[in-house]
């Protein structure tokens, strides 16, 4: 299936909520920014699953809470059949316990519902490149109770780690704790780009979807530990 996207620059975005107003509203805020264009509307989970194979989006802003099929179920499900697409969580609480859900299930990030218009479309663009962490601190936050939660690291999981080099095991250990790449760079004293190349061989051998997949993982596997209170 091609992604039928209108130029190579413009992100396609499907809102997936199962309020009118809030679908509307999102669409109106994104549509007024240049390379955004909103191509679709679902109105529950399995009307965005539906709407995802039909129109091939780049990114789904997804609510959780939604009749028919939740947003987290609808997540797993689109980011198993389509790896490349990004999902982004809009929840009302950013602590919200079904966030930590949806990060398992392939979400690449969260955003609250009252965020401006410019936060809406930034987040809309960061998820969409892949290359960083949305909302480095609060995303940080939301994983770390995440693993708090979750209790003991996953002792099968943290075999997988065997297939990292020590310097990519650093730079999984830094992205977890929410650097970015030019951040690692300069803390590893290396060129950006070698730390992107990483970053890949990272994604690629652990099998992860892009870097708060790689975080979670690294929580799970008590490579980062929580900070404590």
């Amino acid at each position: 299936m091609t992604n039928g996207k209108t130029n190579d620059t413009t992100i396609r975005v499907l809102i997936a909520d199962d309020q009118q107003m809030v679908r509307q509203g999102f669409t109106v805020l994104l549509n007024t920014h240049p390379g955004i264009e909103v191509i679709g509307q679902a109105v529950d989970g399995l009307d965005a699953v539906a709407k995802v194979e039909e129109l091939a989006p780049d990114v789904v802003l997804m609510d959780i809470r939604m009749p028919e099929l939740n947003g987290i179920e609808a997540t797993r499900r689109i980011t198993a059949s389509r790896p490349d697409l990004k999902v982004l969580v809009l929840t009302t609480f950013d602590l919200d316990e079904y966030v930590y859900e949806a990060l398992r299930a392939g979400a690449s990030g969260f955003l609250l519902k009252d965020a401006s218009a410019d936060q809406l479309a930034e987040a809309v663009r960061v998820i969409a490149a892949g290359d960083a962490l949305l909302a480095p601190g609060i995303t940080r936050k939301l994983i770390t109770e995440f693993s708090r939660i979750n209790g003991s690291p996953r002792a099968p999981e943290r075999a997988r780690l065997d297939e990292l080099t020590e310097r990519e095991t650093e730079v999984l250990s830094l992205i977890a704790q929410g650097l970015s790449n030019a951040e690692i760079a300069r803390h590893l004293c290396v060129a950006e780009q070698t730390v992107k190349t990483h970053v890949g061989r990272i994604l690629i051998k652990l099998g992860l979807r892009d870097r708060t997949q790689a975080a979670v993982f690294a929580y799970e596997v008590g490579l980062v530990r929580p900070a404590a209170r």
